[in-house]
C-alpha cells in the first residue's frame, strides 16, 4: 500500500516537470542521415550501372592523380633540367600512369618518389580497367550466346516452341526454300540457343541455302515475341512445346500474344498451329480468327491411321501430298475455267492434277460433282511438281481408249473385325473414326497392357453403333500372349505405340517386337496378316522395314508435314479436313481392272475418263514392285500426279488411287 502512494506521488511529480532531451544518437538512426553515408549511398548507385560508371571513376582516380603530381612538380620544380611546367607535368604524369617502363631513366630521391607514386596508381587504375573491359566482353559474349538479341530478318519463316518434331518441320523448309534468295528460320523456345543449334545440327544434315537464326524466349510473352521481328515474317508455326503439362494452352496463349501485341502489323499474319486435342480449336480459332491454320496433331494421325489399315500403302499417298520433295498442292485462281464444269477441267490438265475447289465463300469441296460449272472467284486446287508446271493443256483426240472403259460393279461390303495392338492417347480417336466406316456387326478387340486399361476401353464413346468393342489385357511383346489372339482371323490390324507411357524410341522399339512376332507367326502359318503400324520417330522406320508391314504411318513425321506445308498455303488445312472427313471425298486405291481392260498399255488420260464417269477424280497409281526395283522414297509403288499421255501395262495386282464418295 505504501509502495503505491509512493509510486502515485512520483508519477504526478513528474507532470510538472520539464521534458527529457531527446537522445541525439536515438535521433539520427530514426531520420538524420550522416554526410558520409548519403556519399556512400550515391556510390553505391553509381556501381550499380554497370561497367560505364565503373570506367568513369576509374578515370576520375586517374585525373585526380595526375592533377595532383603536375601541380606538385609544378611548384617544386623537381625533375631534370630545371623541372617542368605545370602542362608538361601532367603529360609526363600521364604517360607514367599508361607506361610504367617511363620512369627507368629518371634520376633525384624526391621525383622518383613521386613518379613511382603515380605509377603504381596507373598500374591499379589500368589493372582495374583490362578487368572491366574483360568482364565486359564476357557478359556481352553472354548475352549472344543466350540468344536474346533482336532479329532483323525480313520474310523469314518463324517457328515458335521446341519439340521432336522441328527437326522434319526444318527439313521440309530446307527444300521449301531451294528457290527462294537468302531464305531465313527463325526459332524461338525456353530452350538454351547453344543446344538448339548443336541438336540441329546433328539431326538436320544439309541445311543448303538456308540459314538457322535461334534465339531463347518465352513465345508466351510480348517483349520475348519482338526478339523474332514477327511483323515482316512469311509465315508462323507453332509447335506443341516438349515436356509441357498442358501444351494446347501453351499454344492458343502464343497464338493470342502473335494476334493481340499492340506493335502487330496491319497486315494478317500466316500461322500453322499445332493442337493435340480437337476439343481445344474452337477456342483457338475465336483467338486466331482467320489467321490460324490448325493442325489437329493426335485427330490428323487417327484418321490417317484408320484409312490405311483399310488401304494399305494410303500413307505413302498422304506423305507425297505433303512432301515438299514431291508433288505438292496448289490453290490458284485461273481465269481459263471459268463457264467450264469440273469434269472437263479434269482432263484439261496433262501434267497436274485437278481436284478440287475453294469458292468464294471459303467452303473447300474436294472432288465436287463432274457437271458443276466453274464460277468468276472461284481457285482451283491443283497437284502438282510446281507452280510453273500448272498450265492447261488440250487433249489429244486419240488419248482416251472408251473401248477399254469399264462399267462399275456394285460391290457389296460385310461386316469387319479389327485388332488394335497396343495403346495410346489416340487409340480413342481411331475406334471413334473406324466405327464410321464399319458396317453393323463389325468387331473391334483391343490388346495392350496399360493401366486401367479395359475400363477407358469400355467407355469410349463411338462414331456410330455399327462396331463392338472389346478388350483384352496381354502383354504385347510376348509371342504366345500375341498368338493366342489369332491375328489371321481378323481383316486387318494395327499396332499402336505406348508413346504416353515411354520415351518415343522405348516406344518403337515396343512396336517393332510385336511386328517381328507378327512377321514370324504369318511365315510359320503361311498366311498374310494384313499389319499397319504407327511409328513415332522417322529414323526407326527403315529398322521396321524388316517387319514387312503392310503400312507404316510416322506420326511426328506426318505431323511436321502438315505444319510446315500450312505455312506455305494458307488453304491446306481446310483441304485436308474436307479429304479427312467422311462426309466428304476421301483417297481410295482400287484395282485397275476395276475401271479399264488390262490386255493392253494405256494412259492415265483413260483411268481418269472411267474415273470421271463414275464421279470420281483419279490422280495417281500404285503399282507392284518388282524385286530390286526401289523408288528412292519408301513411296512402295505409288506414284501421285503421273503423267496423263503416258501408256503403262497395269497388272490385276495395281490399283488407282482416286477421290471418291464412298
Amino acid at each position: 500500500m505504501g509502495s503505491l502512494t509512493r509510486a502515485n506521488a512520483a508519477r504526478a511529480a513528474s507532470k510538472g516537470a520539464a521534458a527529457p532531451k531527446p537522445n541525439t544518437t536515438k535521433g539520427q538512426q530514426l531520420g538524420e542521415v550522416s554526410l558520409a553515408e548519403k556519399l556512400k549511398y550515391e556510390f553505391d548507385k553509381s556501381m550499380a550501372a554497370g561497367p560505364i560508371a565503373l570506367v568513369g571513376w576509374l578515370s576520375l582516380v586517374t585525373f585526380i592523380v595526375i592533377l595532383f603530381a603536375a601541380t606538385l612538380l609544378a611548384l617544386t620544380r623537381l625533375g631534370p633540367d630545371g623541372g617542368f611546367n605545370f602542362f608538361e607535368a601532367a603529360w609526363q604524369s600521364l604517360m607514367r600512369t599508361m607506361d610504367a617502363g617511363t620512369m627507368g631513366g629518371d634520376s633525384g630521391w624526391p621525383f622518383r618518389f613521386l613518379t613511382l607514386f603515380v605509377t603504381l596508381m596507373g598500374i591499379l587504375v589500368f589493372s582495374a580497367l583490362i578487368s572491366i573491359i574483360s568482364a565486359g566482353l564476357d557478359s556481352a559474349l553472354e548475352a549472344l550466346r543466350k540468344g536474346r538479341s533482336r532479329v532483323l530478318e525480313a520474310d523469314h519463316t518463324v517457328i515458335l516452341n521446341w519439340s521432336p518434331s522441328i527437326f522434319d518441320i526444318i527439313s521440309e523448309l530446307v527444300v521449301a526454300n531451294e528457290s527462294r534468295k537468302k531464305p531465313r528460320i527463325v526459332i524461338m523456345a525456353n530452350k538454351d540457343k547453344v543446344e538448339m543449334e548443336d541438336e540441329i545440327a546433328d539431326k538436320v544434315s544439309d541445311l543448303k541455302n538456308t540459314r538457322i537464326i535461334c534465339r531463347s524466349g518465352d513465345p508466351t510473352d510480348l517483349f520475348d515475341l519482338s526478339l523474332i521481328n514477327a511483323q515482316t515474317c512469311r509465315s508462323i508455326i507453332v509447335v506443341s512445346p516438349e515436356g509441357a503439362e498442358d501444351p494446347d494452352s501453351q499454344v492458343i496463349k502464343t497464338v493470342l500474344a502473335l494476334t493481340n501485341d499492340p506493335k502487330r502489323r496491319d497486315e494478317r499474319y500466316r500461322i500453322a498451329a499445332e493442337l493435340r486435342d480437337a476439343k481445344n480449336a474452337e477456342v483457338a480459332r475465336i483467338v486466331g480468327g482467320d489467321e490460324v491454320q490448325l493442325v489437329l496433331a493426335d485427330d490428323l494421325i487417327a484418321r490417317i491411321v484408320v484409312q490405311s489399315s483399310r488401304q494399305a500403302g494410303l500413307s505413302a499417298v498422304y506423305s507425297e501430298l505433303l512432301d515438299f520433295d514431291g508433288c505438292e498442292i496448289y490453290t490458284t485462281e485461273l481465269e481459263e475455267l471459268v463457264g467450264v464444269t469440273y469434269g472437263d477441267a479434269v482432263m484439261g490438265y496433262e501434267d497436274s492434277a485437278l481436284i478440287g475447289l475453294r469458292y468464294a465463300d471459303g467452303r473447300v469441296k474436294m472432288n465436287p460433282p463432274m457437271d458443276q460449272v466453274i464460277v468468276a472467284g472461284t481457285r482451283a486446287i491443283i497437284i502438282a511438281e510446281d507452280d510453273e508446271a500448272i498450265k492447261l493443256t488440250p487433249m489429244p483426240d486419240d488419248a482416251v481408249e472408251p473401248t477399254a472403259i469399264r462399267k462399275r460393279k456394285a460391290v457389296r461390303r460385310t461386316a469387319e473385325r479389327t485388332l488394335i495392338i497396343g495403346w495410346n492417347r489416340r487409340g480413342p480417336m481411331i475406334a471413334h473414326e473406324l466405327s464410321k466406316y464399319v458396317k453393323p456387326g463389325s468387331v473391334l478387340t483391343v490388346a495392350g497392357d496399360i493401366p486401367d486399361f479395359e475400363a477407358e476401353i469400355l467407355s469410349m464413346p463411338m462414331g456410330s453403333k455399327n462396331m463392338k468393342v472389346e478388350a483384352r489385357r496381354i502383354d504385347t511383346s510376348h509371342a504366345a500372349s500375341l498368338e493366342a489372339l489369332e491375328p489371321l482371323s481378323y481383316d486387318s490390324v494395327m499396332v499402336l505405340g505406348y508413346s504416353d507411357h515411354m520415351e518415343a524410341q522405348s516406344a518403337d522399339t515396343r512396336t517393332l517386337i510385336t511386328l517381328l512376332h507378327l512377321r514370324k507367326l504369318s511365315e510359320r502359318l503361311g498366311e498374310h496378316i494384313s499389319v499397319v503400324s504407327e511409328m513415332i520417330d522417322i529414323r526407326n522406320r527403315e529398322l521396321a522395314e524388316v517387319t514387312r508391314a503392310d503400312d507404316f504411318v510416322v506420326s511426328n513425321k506426318l505431323v511436321s508435314l502438315m505444319l510446315a506445308q500450312a505455312s506455305e498455303n494458307e488453304y491446306l488445312s481446310a483441304i485436308f479436313d474436307d479429304l479427312l472427313d467422311e462426309d466428304g471425298s476421301e483417297i481410295y486405291m482400287r484395282p485397275v481392272g476395276d475401271y479399264v481392260d488390262l490386255a493392253l498399255p494405256l494412259s492415265f488420260y483413260t483411268i481418269a475418263a472411267a474415273a470421271r464417269q463414275r464421279g470420281e477424280t483419279a490422280i495417281g497409281y500404285r503399282r507392284k514392285r518388282t524385286d530390286g526395283d526401289d523408288d528412292g522414297r519408301n513411296m512402295g509403288g505409288v506414284v501421285v500426279n503421273p503423267s496423263k499421255s503416258e501408256m503403262l501395262e497395269y497388272l490385276p495386282e495395281d490399283r488407282v488411287i482416286v477421290l471418291a464418295e464412298d
